[in-house]
Parts: structure tokens; C-alpha cells; sequence
């Protein structure tokens, strides 16, 4: 399955992985969680226990106005999830482009008195 691997500090990357619940475990490492954040057809998967066990933040998710309204932590990837399935599949080369590009550039997090402070980092 193509998915689009994206890691703390570091820019997506595209991997083929088997679509096994073993081999997306490794690859957050541990339990998965499966959101479905977005309009499109897509899954994000993350580590079900990443805030617990103090997981570095990757990046964010923002609602319909751009504020924040959670931080995935630790490892995480995109996958295809079809409507009527409850099998995941490859991203497409139009999902791979526009979420490569909406997640390309990391990003930092500062904790404040007022909430989290999320800025991009510098290439």
C-alpha cells in the first residue's frame, strides 16, 4: 500500500508497506489510531498512545478556520480509506501531491500560558 509517511521534524515521505496491522504498528510504534480528519477519502494513522507516553509533537490538525484543534504526536501516516470499506488502500498521485504539500514543512511547537504556539520551521 502507498502511504505517505510523515515523521517529527522531517518532510513526508512516500513508502510502499503491507497493509497488515502488524506492519502499521511498527511503523508508529505501537497501537494504532485511525482519524479521519480531512474531506477526502483518507486516513490518517497514528500512534493511539503518543501524547501518553510523551511522543514528540509532528504536527497539527486545524479545523474549517484554520485554528488548532489537536496535535498528533510521534510517527504518523496518510493511507486511502474508500467510503464503504474497512479496508485502507494506496493514496493516489492527487492525494500524495496535496498532502505532501500541506504537510511539507515541519513544524515547531512552543507551550504557552494561552495554549500551543505552532510555527513552521526554516528550511
Amino acid at each position: 500500500m502507498r502511504v505517505l509517511k510523515i515523521e517529527p521534524g522531517k518532510k513526508p515521505e512516500v513508502l510502499e508497506i503491507g497493509n497488515g496491522l502488524e506492519e502499521m504498528q511498527k511503523l508508529v510504534g505501537g497501537f494504532i489510531q485511525v482519524l479521519y480528519p480531512f474531506d477526502d477519502p483518507v486516513a490518517l494513522i497514528c500512534n493511539e498512545e503518543g501524547k501518553l507516553l510523551g511522543l514528540p509533537p509532528n504536527r497539527v490538525l486545524r479545523d474549517e478556520e484554520g485554528d488548532i484543534y489537536d496535535v498528533v504526536c510521534g510517527t504518523m501516516f496518510l493511507c486511502g480509506a474508500p467510503p464503504d470499506s474497512e479496508h485502507f488502500c494506496d493514496l493516489t498521485p492527487e492525494q500524495i501531491g496535496k498532502y505532501e504539500k500541506r504537510f511539507h514543512c515541519p513544524e515547531i511547537f512552543l507551550q504557552t500560558d494561552r495554549g500551543i504556539i505552532c510555527l513552521p520551521m526554516e528550511e
